[in-house]
């Protein structure tokens, strides 16, 4: 390691290396700088110890649309060895009586299955689809992937058009307001706000009304990484070295160093410094950036501490090694669902959202709704020959009954209860077809992550104003900081978390217009332009 580079990124989640790669490949000597044995963040796939050969994904794996991402283009990752696949059953919900509600990549197919329990709904679902086509490919996609509008700015643009006057109202919203408004069908009530909502935003929060006739209109599904989600990481970080960038692991960040007001480069815990000559960029959460490695004025202190996670967003995972794939008792109706890649498990009612809201605000455990799959369906490679690999995943407390280390005894316990409800729908799953099982926490998540502060896969929540031009917050919402040299580009900036590597691209556009360096990519170009 060299004591000087032009740029310095804190962290290795995708974010960041996408930030790196596109900086790298423009000419700059780059470090990125983890504490973690290693680069992903949550793009991790692990083997497992007691089981060797059967690889599991603990805390990404379903990955929207990244084929169709400008820097997945722009950073040549299928040169770099990066494979994805995209199911066409991307999701089916199964229902305690039998029935399926299905998500195909093809709207017609979709929309045929919906009718199967509601033709009223099926044509509305339809209806929005296509009206909201246009606002998808014209709007959201081009705001996402570009630095924010000013909120004024953005509110005259959109009220110019009569695409940006439908966003609006919709937006006013809330996604449980938006459903119970436009559908009918309690199922296709719940199955839309788990899909469209739950995984990703508060449902009771105003202003994402919108967000459920998006993803019905959007082309971009779910789609899983060959080899396991680790395999986007090693791309990202091929590309980076193959243009002198170094990525190094296993370094603990003491503090961001100052000149002044400008960040001018970091110090290890081992004491070595590292000069910074033209930028320090953070893929960590604002309180790891300003309150751990710096020691800012009260203003910025201030604003740090209001930033907010989201409480419903842990996740409680169950991994299965197998002697065999979950068979679903639906599938002898229906065989396209041995198919299916995303499987919803336990939910059928509209009001079950309001059970699960009230045991998050409680810190208990609410009736088993969870999703998974099957990796090694649609990837022999992530288990022995003939073997295969599952997964549910939960939404649960992370302060369970008051404290997160409530689930050092109760992850074990509950894991059993997760397996009872999988195999009412899957009976095949008896003991004898399990070779090794073991459960992850929201404990567990911030341990292993503590970007995700209070396992908070999202790293931040959209309230409290923390949107767009004001995400994080106030000062810091165009990856620039109130400190010269000094950038955010993790999933606490716009557009927020999850796998979309877009806060790290739209930081590198940032960054490269600020240091003035030739674009060798085409930006996505501004909403407004």
């Amino acid at each position: 390691m060299k004591s000087s580079y032009d740029g310095i990124i804190l962290g290795t989640g995708h974010n960041a290396l996408v930030l790196q790669a596109y900086l790298a490949r423009s000419g700059l000597e780059t470090i990125s700088l983890d504490r973690a044995a290693t680069p992903g963040g949550g793009l991790s796939t692990i083997e497992n110890p007691r089981a060797p050969g059967f690889l599991h994904n603990p805390h990404s794996f379903f990955h929207r649309g990244i084929t169709a991402m400008p820097w997945f283009r722009d950073l040549e990752l299928e040169r770099h060895g990066v494979r994805y696949v995209e199911p066409e059953l991307n999701v089916a919900m199964l229902l305690e009586d039998g029935r399926t509600l299905e998500w195909w990549t093809d709207l017609d197919r979709t929309v045929e299955r919906f009718a199967e329990l509601s033709k009223r709904d099926a044509a509305k679902m339809r209806e929005w689809a296509e009206r909201f086509a246009p606002i998808v490919e014209k709007i959201l996609v081009p705001e996402s992937q570009s630095p924010p509008l000013a909120p004024d700015e953005r509110q005259r643009w959109l009220e110019s058009t009569a695409e940006g006057r439908t966003l609006l109202e919709v937006s006013a919203l809330s996604p449980l307001e938006f459903v119970a408004r436009e559908f009918e069908n309690d199922s296709i009530r719940a199955g839309l706000l788990f899909f469209n909502g739950l995984r990703e935003v508060d449902l009771r929060v105003e202003g994402f009304g919108h967000t459920i006739p998006a993803l019905l209109a959007s082309s971009r599904k779910a789609q899983m990484c060959v080899g396991g989600s680790a395999e986007l990481a090693h791309g990202l970080c091929r590309a980076i070295e193959e243009h002198g960038g170094e990525v190094r692991c296993g370094v603990e960040i003491a503090r961001i160093l100052r000149d002044g007001n400008r960040a001018s480069g970091v110090e290890l815990s081992t004491g070595k410094r590292l000069e910074a000559r033209a930028f320090v960029a953070s893929g960590l959460n604002p309180q790891q950036t300003f309150l751990q490695l710096l020691d800012v004025d009260d203003p910025l202190r201030e604003r740090t501490q209001a930033f907010r996670y989201n409480r419903i967003a842990p996740l409680f995972g169950l991994h299965l090694a197998l002697e065999e794939p979950p068979r679903y008792e639906a599938a002898e109706a229906r065989p396209e669902l041995d198919d299916a890649f995303m499987v919803i498990v336990g939910l059928d009612r509209f009001a079950q959202f309001e059970e699960i809201v009230r045991a998050h605000e409680s810190g208990t455990i609410p009736g088993t709704v969870a999703w998974g799959a099957c990796p090694t369906r649609f990837d022999a490679s992530q288990a022995p020959t003939g073997k295969h690999t599952a997964f549910l995943w939960e939404k649960l407390p992370y302060a369970l009954r008051g404290d997160v280390e409530n689930w050092q005894t109760e992850s074990s316990r509950h894991a059993e209860t997760v397996l009872e409800k999988w195999r009412e729908y899957a009976p095949n799953l008896t003991d004898d077809a399990i070779v090794d099982r073991f459960a992850l926490s929201p404990l567990e998540t911030e341990r292993d992550l503590p970007n995700m502060r209070g396992a908070d896969l999202l790293v931040g929540s959209f309230e409290n104003g923390q949107v767009g031009y004001d995400r994080p917050f106030r000062g810091a919402g165009l990856y620039r900081t109130s400190i010269e040299g000094l950038y955010l580009c993790g999933g606490s900036t716009h557009p927020g978390g999850n796998i979309t590597g877009l806060c790290g691209y739209n930081a590198a556009s940032v960054i490269s217009a600020q240091l003035e360096l030739p674009t060798w990519w085409a930006p996505t170009a501004s909403p407004l332009s």
